[in-house]
């Protein structure tokens, strides 16, 4: 097939019927990049005999060194098929897990996608992943089961061994995809029945709970992967071979005499025939006969294969005459047989052939978007489709027709930012001169070479130059002017040496309804943008015209410059492209950071953000090796930032500069592109920072030995806390149930807080929801302050009570009662993990949305002292007492809340006279019982802590000195949060990875080892059918997980590679303030007990990182030096 020329590209881009977008996705190794390859081949961009060799969609150089994909690229190809002619435009993805936010942009602006699974290690952890995330985003997948030749060449299977494990693999996949489908099936059902529950009122009476209900009616044979339904096809991309089952339907009809529609029904499944009858029968009747597909498809691979690894010449020869292929001399005659076999395979069952045509008939084009997939792309956070503007609900129509009328709604998604070299572009490059302008860069050489020898000579003449201008020479040799402007015009304008090596963005993107033309002036909407706030800024509403338009946050106006079709490695300009096509945007780096929505109308809604698989974790500090390139840095960050759909940047208090990444490989990538492309200068990069959290848990059961905490210990125990509560400075009461009680310092108010561990169940429920606590903060702070609360959609209520419902099934027990409903905030940054509950009587103040309960006038007086008191639960969350590090399942409860004082102070002085003093006698019997002993005190935790403490006389007008009294109580808060935290078990929470690895079993002992040495647990072990192959789920410390996968594959000289990817967060158990107590603790790790303790090495790395104070000797022994002359 010719390479296409432009025209022809911009022709097919109009038919949108014929267009298919479709994305590579597979785990890494599986061989996408070569089918991708092997295509492109088909349409001529390379050459076949470098298929699989040139990887050509990997257009870095780290990724041809590694041999790994980085980043997703877009080519269109061109393909034929029974005089239809189709535009395809493929995306090749990363496999790597480090790179799944790559994928994702990919994954959101195709219609279909091509799983690839290798025939050899089946289906992959990354295999589940990118399923998944294609069914997140309601693409058609196909599947094609790549490396069939490493069957017949490695593994040495029988046609029938490998049919059997072939089958295998589908049904791992058509499980996995059965699950998927399933929990949707049943997700939808629940949502039914809440509406029909809340519709009509229930009988009453017992109802059976059948979970298979719904399941059995709904059709789910088109989602599962088989050949006879055509989505399954088998190839070797490296061969470049590959065949589905209608290739050889049609021949072996036209052979045995068989009609095609039952050979595509039986070639694949448990189907015999019988030659003499010519009959296909269900029952194998003389034993021992094989199936259909192995018998007339596989068996003729296999004898290829056989013939040519036997180099057995006559074989070869009368295969290919009876195959009627042509096979070239110097493909005959070559001494590697894999040149043989791609030779004649690639005639005889092209690969591209076969996945072209597949893609073509089973994927869907842009037409066929569905409804759902629309109003999923539609509604952001937890808004429902029914509850956006009616003008933006007419936008589903525009979607749905795809339409490329000039009235057509112009909607445009775009996925990601990538840098090209400013060279690159299509616009800088420099074109092909023309004959004349040849003639007239040869007659201005010969002029000059004429003046530098009339100049040599010391005799400068006028010469007339070819249109009568004079041109003046001068002996400085400078260059001559006359019609030299004239041809620099023609010939491109050579960009100024500074910018000649500048990055420059496009915009991957794709048209989802109307025409971009370059020049059309356009909306760009941010994330955060939404429709009904622009209804309330603007009052002429969507029709307002918009070169006037008042400042709307999250929006910008905005020209689309240059279009590009994507190819590869090249870009090509585009003057427009019509809907349904994937296209490349320049100049927008000003107004989008990393993904944006596009539209003509402002009554769009941004698109739902892409949803990663993996959460950036990794992160280090980056400096410049000279401090003076410190604007080159902030500049080169800002550039990757824009440049990489995951990586984070971030600027801590201490002014460090942080980049999160999503692992060790993307790491790497983001500082050689950050030395190499954006910032071009040398950095020094810090060890990598290691998140943590904090949290305290229930008192131990049993010490250090195992022994259970009995009485005679006690003693010693509270021996112990007796010496940390000494630590704790004086005016701070502690309760002997941990309540801990504190004055602001101008004695006005008083706080008793305590803090309790939250259940695990609790604390993943409020890390699932963030983005819903975040909603419902915004609704309660609107409702507060009296403001319209933009109608609340009942949907959104629904998902708020059902998060509530959900808390208080696990809140349960008598000290948990009614805490649900006292939930005052949520932190830290008002959405995290911890909760604030609020058990004063005075000031019920609640973070559910509700009617506002008590009168107005006592709200807004509390409401401002109420959010101090929130400020500093904020303040305390974020860095606890332990290692600065936000803290994590604490539930700190505000038990008492007395502002009597306060109040007190706003009346007259003559109030205030007689109160001091009354209060004097009570003052001096509390000095005298506060001059006994301070740690009886503390234990005992009197009942009416520092309330009879008030101010003196002449103290009501100083009290300003202590600054304003809503930030004393945040800082009194933040405080009494902390030692409540101290009084408790503290604990630190470590980030665990979650570790796949594939071993063959002979290093699995290896894998073991480098396992326990880091920490690390395996949770399963298990071995994959019809192969050696184990593979081991384990869990792993991020902390000691840098170095992890090189070590691992030293170790298994490179026979297992693991792939981490973050999951949760997991207590260290063991106390970083430990030490022993107890006779047989003492006995067992000795009085220093300086035996490693993993939560206290974590600990002091963290303080020590962050400049605290650490208690550990610099010299633990000293002893005196030993030289080399005394050795005594």
């Amino acid at each position: 097939m010719v390479l296409n020329s432009l025209d022809k590209m911009i022709q097919l881009q109009k038919n949108t019927a014929n267009i298919r977008n479709i994305c590579v996705l597979a785990h890494v190794d599986h061989g996408k990049t070569t089918l991708a390859d092997c295509l492109i081949s088909s349409n001529g961009i390379i050459s076949s005999r470098l298929a699989g060799k040139l990887r050509y969609m990997d257009s870095r150089k780290d990724e041809q060194i590694r041999g790994i994909t980085m980043k997703s690229s877009a080519i269109s190809l061109h393909y034929t098929k029974d005089n239809e002619e189709y535009l395809i435009n493929l995306i090749d993805s990363p496999g790597h897990v480090d790179f799944s936010s790559e994928v994702s942009t990919a994954v959101r602006i195709c219609d279909g996608c091509i799983i690839v699974v290798d025939a050899v290690e089946g289906v992959c952890p990354q295999t589940q992943a990118v399923l998944r995330q294609a069914w997140l985003e309601n693409i058609r997948p196909v599947l094609v089961i790549n490396k069939i030749d490493r069957l017949i060449v490695e593994l040495k299977f029988a046609p029938q061994e490998a049919y059997s494990h072939l089958k295998n693999i589908l049904e791992q996949i058509n499980a996995l995809t059965g699950a998927l489908f399933t929990s949707k099936v049943l997700e939808e059902r629940a949502e039914r029945e809440t509406e029909s529950q809340g519709n009509s009122s229930s009988e009453q009476g017992e109802q059976v709970y059948d979970w298979s209900t719904g399941l059995e009616n709904t059709d789910d044979s088109h989602l599962y992967f088989s050949p006879d339904q055509g989505n399954v096809v088998f190839t070797s991309a490296i061969d470049g071979w590959g065949f589905g089952i209608e290739h050889f339907a049609e021949i072996y009809s036209q052979k045995i005499g068989i009609k095609k529609e039952v050979l595509l029904k039986t070639l694949w499944g448990d189907y015999y025939i019988n030659m003499k009858a010519k009959r296909i029968m269900k029952v194998d009747q003389a034993k021992g006969k094989k199936p259909l597909f192995v018998q007339l498809i596989l068996e003729n691979i296999w004898s290829l294969y056989d013939a040519v690894l036997k180099k057995d010449k006559e074989k070869i020869d009368k295969i290919v005459t009876s195959l009627g292929l042509k096979i070239g001399a110097r493909e005959a005659r070559h001494s590697d047989p894999k040149v043989q076999i791609s030779a004649i395979c690639s005639q005889w069952l092209p690969i591209s052939h076969a996945v072209l045509a597949m893609v073509c008939q089973k994927l869907p084009s842009p037409l066929d978007i569905t409804a759902e997939r629309v109003e999923k792309l539609m509604c952001t956070g937890s808004q429902t489709f029914d509850s956006l503007p009616p003008e933006t609900q007419a936008l589903k129509a525009a979607f749905m027709k795809c339409g490329s009328e000039d009235t057509a709604p112009v909607i445009i998604f775009v996925s990601k930012m990538f840098a090209v070299d400013a060279k690159a572009l299509p616009q800088n490059k420099p074109r092909p001169l023309t004959q004349a302008e040849i003639a007239q860069r040869r007659e201005r050489a010969r002029q000059r070479h004429a003046e530098k020898l009339a100049a040599a000579q010391g005799q400068a003449p006028l010469e007339p130059t070819q249109d009568g201008s004079v041109l003046e020479t001068n002996p400085k040799g400078e260059e001559p002017r006359g019609n030299e402007e004239q041809v620099e015009s023609m010939t491109p304008k050579p960009v100024p040496q500074e910018e000649s090596n500048q990055e420059s963005f496009v915009a991957f993107a794709r048209v989802f309804s109307g025409v971009a033309r370059r020049g059309k002036k356009i909306f760009v909407l941010g994330p955060k943008y939404s429709p009904v706030e622009f209804l309330q800024r603007v009052p002429l509403g969507f029709s307002a015209p918009p070169d006037d338009l008042p400042p709307v946050p999250h929006m910008a106006y905005c020209t689309l410059e240059n279009l590009y079709l994507l190819m590869g490695r090249e870009l090509e300009d585009l003057e427009e492209v019509p809907p349904g096509n994937v296209l490349g945007i320049g100049g927008l780096q000003d107004f989008v950071l990393k993904s944006a929505t596009l539209c003509s109308l402002p009554s769009c809604p941004p698109f739902i953000p892409l949803n990663f698989e993996a959460t950036p974790i990794v992160r280090v500090a980056v400096e410049p090796k000279h401090p003076s390139e410190m604007p080159h840095l902030v500049k080169g960050m800002k550039l990757l930032n824009q440049a990489d759909p995951c990586v984070q940047i971030l600027i801590q208090e201490t002014g460090e500069h942080v980049l999160v990444t999503a692992g060790e490989v993307h790491l790497q990538r983001c500082l050689d592109d950050l030395k190499e492309r954006f910032a071009k200068i040398h950095i020094s990069v810090s060890e990598p920072i290691i998140p943590f959290r904090e949290t305290i848990t229930k008192p131990p059961k049993v010490d250090m030995v195992n022994e259970e905490i009995g009485k005679q210990q006690k003693v010693a125990v509270i021996h112990q806390t007796k010496e940390d509560q000494s630590k704790i400075p004086e005016g701070i009461q502690v309760d002997s149930d941990g309540l801990v009680t504190l004055t602001t310092p101008n004695k006005l108010a008083t706080l008793s807080v305590r803090a309790m561990p939250l259940p695990e169940e609790v604390t993943q429920i409020l890390e699932e929801n963030s983005d819903l606590i975040r909603s419902i903060q915004q609704l309660t702070s609107s409702l507060n302050e009296g403001r319209n609360t933009q109608m609340i959609h009942q949907k959104t209520l629904e998902k708020i009570w059902e998060f509530k419902g959900k808390l208080e099934q696990h809140l349960t027990g008598r000290k948990w009662r009614n805490v649900v409903d006292q939930i005052w905030s949520f932190g830290p940054r008002k959405c995290g993990p911890n909760i604030l509950v609020n058990k004063n009587e005075d000031l019920q103040n609640s973070v559910w949305p509700g009617p506002v309960s008590k009168a107005s006038k006592e709200v807004t007086k509390y409401r401002d002292l109420g959010n101090s008191i929130v400020s500093g639960f904020q303040l305390a969350t974020l860095s606890g007492p332990m290692c600065e590090e936000p803290l994590m399942g604490v539930c700190f409860v505000l038990e008492k809340w007395d502002l009597s004082k306060f109040e007190g102070q706003g009346a007259n002085d003559k109030q205030n006279q007689e109160q001091s003093d009354l209060v004097k006698e009570g003052q001096r019997g509390d000095e005298t019982r506060s001059s006994g002993d301070e740690n009886q005190e503390l234990q005992d935790g009197c009942p009416e802590p520092c309330e009879k403490r008030t101010v003196q006389k002449g103290e009501a007008s100083l009290s300003d000195c202590y600054g304003p009294f809503s930030g004393q109580l945040i800082a009194t808060m933040k405080e009494a949060c902390r030692y409540a935290l101290q009084v408790k078990p503290q604990r630190l929470m470590a980030a665990m990875y979650t570790c796949d690895i594939m071993a063959t079993g002979d290093v699995l002992g290896r894998v073991y080892a480098v396992l326990s040495k880091r920490e690390g647990r395996v949770l399963q072990e298990e071995m994959k059918e019809g192969t050696d192959m184990f593979i081991i789920k384990a869990v792993l410390p991020v902390a000691e997980s840098f170095g992890f996968a090189d070590e691992i594959r030293k170790r298994t000289s490179g026979l297992a590679s693991p792939q981490l990817v973050f999951s949760h967060w997991e207590i260290i158990p063991s106390d970083p303030f430990w030490v022993p107590t107890t006779e047989e603790e003492y006995l067992h790790f000795g009085e220093k007990a300086d035996s490693e303790n993993q939560a206290r090495k974590y600990m002091n790395a963290v303080r020590k990182r962050k400049g605290l104070y650490v208690e550990e000797k610099i010299v633990e022994h000293a002893e005196k030096q030993r030289t080399l002359s005394k050795n005594k």
